[in-house]
């Protein structure tokens, strides 16, 4: 088993209910455990502004999936939601990307791990760190640290319902 996070965004549809369902989605996926998810959060968009605010959040699963089946699975679900991809930074009924797996890293046009924006997005990181604070985040330091250091305005916690980490 390995351990993944995993960044859930929504902000068509019903966001909040979204990543909820998303969560139960990942909750179900063959072959992996969700062993905690951060509270949602109430985030402004990044990259194309004209678009409504997002609802995000962050999942730690444990996974006997590879890097890459654990992507797919992912596509998949977001295929599910009606996930469509017309331009960059679009507005989405779903979006799931690989944050971390394991201490792996990749450099592949189809999997760059760590994720290689994360460290610079306050949207990312406030989640992560509320759920794994001490988590090392490639070279860039602790969650925990990268959180407190960005611009976090345009991130509002929504609701406590952050699961805490379950022992596997």
């Amino acid at each position: 088993m390995s351990l993944a996070y995993v960044a859930l965004g929504s902000n068509l549809e019903q966001p909040a209910d979204q990543i909820r369902a998303a969560l139960a989605a990942l909750a179900a996926l063959d072959g992996s455990q969700l062993l905690s998810h951060s509270s949602l959060y109430l985030t402004t968009p990044v990259g194309y502004l004209d678009q409504p605010d997002f609802i995000n959040a962050v999942a730690l699963l444990d996974t006997t999936l590879t890097p890459y089946q654990l992507l797919d699975a992912l596509m998949r679900i977001e295929a599910g939601f009606g996930r469509e991809r017309s331009f960059r930074n679009a507005p989405r009924v779903l979006d799931l990307d690989v944050l971390l797996y394991q201490d792996t890293v990749l450099d592949d046009p189809q999997l760059l791990l760590p994720h290689p924006r994360m460290h610079q997005r306050a949207f990312v990181m406030v989640p992560l760190a509320e759920i794994a604070p001490g988590q090392q985040v490639g070279e860039h330091g602790l969650a925990a640290d990268i959180a407190a250091a960005l611009d976090s305005a345009g991130v509002v916690r929504l609701e406590s319902t952050a699961q805490p980490r379950r022992q596997a």
